[in-house]
């Protein structure tokens, strides 16, 4: 058995009945954001909707997800009542970043704690390639080098690139919204930070080929050049 990340989209619902409205702004942003979305899995979140409990409603939202090309396998944030639901329609229960529960408490020794707590950055003295994934699964990722079109790296802290960014870059990955991409050229296909992104399509073009970081702000993804 090998472990990796999944690069999952989560569809936040913030109605208890998603309208014509809902499937409107869902279609415009496949349609802006077409290679992130069409063949990537999808998750349901239910954090904004604690009420949504209709069968119906659940039914509908599944099979019109699906009608379009998104491949719905799960729910997150959802009530016990809410994953009963989900499973009848195939949706598993998805636990991420600082949701996942401890499966078992142990007392540690404060030596033992410290060395626990002390982070797992990681750094790679080399391109990383199309196709290839480079995770960090505790700290910053630091690559000296350039990252590929088709290439992804993660980290759960910040990212630096010391080279060109053609690939996908997600930092901050179990839900650290203080964390940043830093990146010396900026052509990439993707970038995000907590769950929260800008596909290529939407990155404006005076910050590309430039040296920039990225970060949040008010739960909006923000690009700016530095000098």
């Amino acid at each position: 058995m090998r472990g990796r990340f999944l690069t999952a989209i989560a569809i936040r619902i913030e109605v208890d009945t998603p309208d014509a409205s809902f499937f409107a702004a869902l279609d415009e942003k496949i349609r802006s954001a077409a290679n992130l979305m069409v063949g990537a899995p999808i998750l349901l979140d239910f954090e904004k909707v604690p009420g949504f409990a209709s069968r119906d409603h659940l039914g509908e939202l599944v099979r019109a997800i699906r009608a379009k090309g998104l491949l719905l396998f799960g729910v997150q944030n959802a009530t016990p009542e809410q994953q009963a639901l989900a499973e009848e329609f195939g949706l598993i229960q998805v636990l991420v970043g600082r949701d996942t529960p401890v499966q078992q408490a142990r007392a540690v020794s404060p030596r033992r704690s410290r060395l626990v707590a002390q982070p797992g950055n990681k750094v790679i003295h080399r391109h990383v390639r199309s196709g290839q994934l480079v995770v960090a699964e505790r700290g910053d990722l630091t690559i000296i080098g350039s990252v590929a079109s088709g290439a992804e790296v993660l980290a759960s802290g910040n990212i630096h690139i010391y080279g060109t960014l053609r690939g996908r870059a997600m930092a901050g990955v179990e839900g650290d919204t203080n964390a940043r991409i830093f990146c010396s050229k900026l052509e990439a296909e993707l970038l995000a930070i907590a769950g929260l992104f800008k596909t290529s399509e939407t990155i404006h073009p005076d910050l590309r080929r430039c040296n920039v970081q990225a970060f949040l702000e008010d739960e909006t993804l923000h690009i700016e050049r530095l000098v």
